[in-house]
Order: C-alpha cells, then sequence, then structure tokens
C-alpha cells in the first residue's frame, strides 16, 4: 500500500509518497480501506516541526479519515464489513489503508460523502466545542466570524446559525465571501485589518458577542475591540501567520474574555466526551441543522501541492487527499 512519509521535519517539499507493508490487525482493532483523508492546517505543522507536538521522523501525517471496514478482529462486535466509518486518529491519516481501535471509528450518517465526511470532524467539533462548550453562546447573540470562507470558519457559521446567532464573518476573496454566505453569513465583510473594528460597528452598532477566530495575526486585535460588555473571543489558531501580541487593557475594558479552544488536545483527554461531542455533530447533520460541504480534492500523489495551497489560503472551506478507487 502507498503511504505519505515525512522523513525529515521541515519543508513540505520533503514529503514523499512510498510503498509499504499494510498494518497488522491487532485485538480490538479494524482495518480500514481510506477513501478520503482531511487536510488541515496542523498536518502541514507537523511536518513542518512547528507545532506543540513534535513526532519523530519518519512518520505518516494526517488525522482525520474516511473509508470502509474491510477486516476486523475477533473480539470486535460492533461494525460489519463494508460499514462506511470516520475516524480522527491524530497521525497515519494519509495512507491507503489504516489499522485503528474499533473504538475511534464512528459510523458515516447516510448521504454523506467520503469526502465530505472525512473533511468534517475536526471543524464542525472545533465550532460546536468552541461556540457551545466554551462561549456559551446564547440563542441570539451576534458572532463575528473570522476567515469565514475556510474549514474552521465555515463550520463555525453554520454551527452558530444552528444555535440561533446571527453571524457576520470576514472573506479574503469573492469565492470564499460565496462559500461564508452559502454557509449562513447575513454579511461578509473584507478582512483588511485596518478597516474591520469600523466596518463591524457599521453593521453591529452594540458590538459582537463572540468571535471566532482560526486566523490571528493582525485581524485579532480589531476584532477584540468590537466585542460589547461581557464579549468573548475564541482563540483557535494562527493562520494568518504570525501570534499576535494583545494589549490586555482591551480585555479588562468592558469585561471582556479571551478563551482558549485547544479542541484536539481536549478530545485526546476527553475520548468519552469528544465521542459525544461527535454524535451531537452527526445528530445536526442527520436532521438537517448542519451540511458539511464537499472538499477540494488532491489525488494521494499531490499531498505537496495540496498542503503549499492550504497554507497559502489558496483553497475555499475544506481539502481533502482521494485515494485511488
Amino acid at each position: 500500500m502507498r503511504v505519505v512519509r515525512c522523513t525529515e521535519v521541515g519543508e513540505i517539499t520533503d514529503l514523499v509518497v512510498e510503498e509499504v507493508e499494510p498494518p497488522t490487525l491487532r485485538s480490538g482493532s479494524v482495518r480500514l480501506k481510506v477513501e478520503a483523508a482531511g487536510l488541515n492546517y496542523v498536518d502541514a505543522l507537523f511536518v513542518q516541526g512547528r507545532y506543540q507536538i513534535k513526532p519523530i521522523p519518519p512518520f505518516t501525517p494526517g488525522s482525520e479519515i474516511a473509508g470502509r471496514i474491510t477486516e476486523i478482529a475477533d473480539d470486535v462486535e460492533s461494525f460489519a464489513l463494508g460499514d462506511r466509518v470516520v475516524a480522527s486518529i491524530g497521525l497515519g491519516g494519509f495512507a491507503e489503508e489504516v489499522v485503528i481501535s474499533a473504538s475511534q471509528a464512528t459510523l458515516v450518517p447516510e448521504g454523506l460523502s467520503a469526502h465530505a465526511a472525512a473533511t468534517l470532524t475536526q471543524s464542525f467539533c472545533t465550532a460546536l466545542y468552541g461556540l457551545q462548550r466554551r462561549a456559551s453562546l446564547a440563542q441570539g447573540e451576534t458572532v463575528l466570524v473570522l476567515g469565514g470562507g475556510g474549514g474552521v470558519g465555515h463550520a463555525a457559521i453554520q454551527v452558530a446559525v444552528a444555535m440561533g446567532a446571527h453571524v457576520i464573518a470576514t472573506a479574503s476573496t469573492p469565492a470564499k465571501a460565496t462559500h461564508a454566505a452559502a454557509a449562513g453569513a447575513t454579511v461578509v465583510l473584507d478582512p483588511n485589518p485596518a478597516h474591520l473594528k469600523d466596518a463591524v460597528r457599521a453593521v453591529a452598532p452594540d458590538g459582537i458577542d463572540v468571535v471566532v477566530d482560526p486566523v490571528g495575526d493582525a485581524a485579532t486585535e480589531p476584532a477584540l475591540r468590537t466585542l460589547r460588555e461581557g464579549g468573548r473571543l475564541l482563540i483557535i489558531g494562527f493562520a494568518g501567520g504570525e501570534i499576535p501580541a494583545i494589549p490586555t487593557n482591551l480585555v479588562l475594558l468592558r469585561n471582556r474574555s479571551l478563551i482558549g479552544v485547544d479542541w484536539g488536545a481536549w478530545g485526546m483527554t476527553h475520548p468519552d466526551a469528544q465521542a459525544a461531542l461527535l454524535v451531537e455533530v452527526f445528530a445536526m447533520i442527520n436532521d438537517g441543522r448542519l451540511n458539511p460541504p464537499e472538499p477540494t480534492c488532491y489525488p494521494l500523489e499531490q499531498v505537496i501541492d495540496a498542503l503549499h495551497d492550504l497554507l497559502g489560503r489558496q483553497v475555499t472551506g475544506k481539502a481533502a487527499l482521494v485515494m485511488p478507487g
């Protein structure tokens, strides 16, 4: 089988696609024929050695997968051959086959493609965990989503709308603006930090209740300034490049809050709670409140191009590596 290998931490261009022996089935596990693997910003950070967790090379990146079960250990009774499942596995997803613990797998909702399924867990779980568990978003509140044309941003718009919020978003291109509007944003603004505060105040003069910030860099401070009394800013990531330095007097003023949203670490250390969160996401998909979009797809061999496009913010929405067949 073929896998993507990071043999040396540093450059995305050093990734290679290799033939390796398939993994061995073990007790309590299932084998998946991977149909698609989600591409995420964190995957590139692993390869570059810029993430707080630093795996030792060689390793295979890829944290989100969707596929069909082709083999089941004798002690597993919860799945059948041919079941379509998704899993979040941290590393190892950019491969044609994986062996995972049965407890990591969740059945895919009917009607959802493998491509969409492989790219929904990180984005939609981050959005629901952040808005519901961390920000305690209330019906009728106003949410500003930075990077509304990206994967997490698009999911955050959908989740906020499903929770009864009014959503304003930013998007850097016409295609991303259309994507954000399709998710439910009623206003989509240019993300230029120099004008962001005034642009938001023009459409939300009473201020913002919750900011969803997966962008960081120069966008965070003006977004923080839009918060009304008791407003909360969710710090999710730094896709814009730099980690911002925030004047803490802006947090003190109007009793604002900065709230960290590290869904990945939380999910790994609270597996039962994460399983329940994913069940909730799938329930919202099944009843039509959430609608994961189809991603931009790349064949496995184009992993370098795909990650470059992702890092260069050239991807609208999500991206996935697609396996042959």
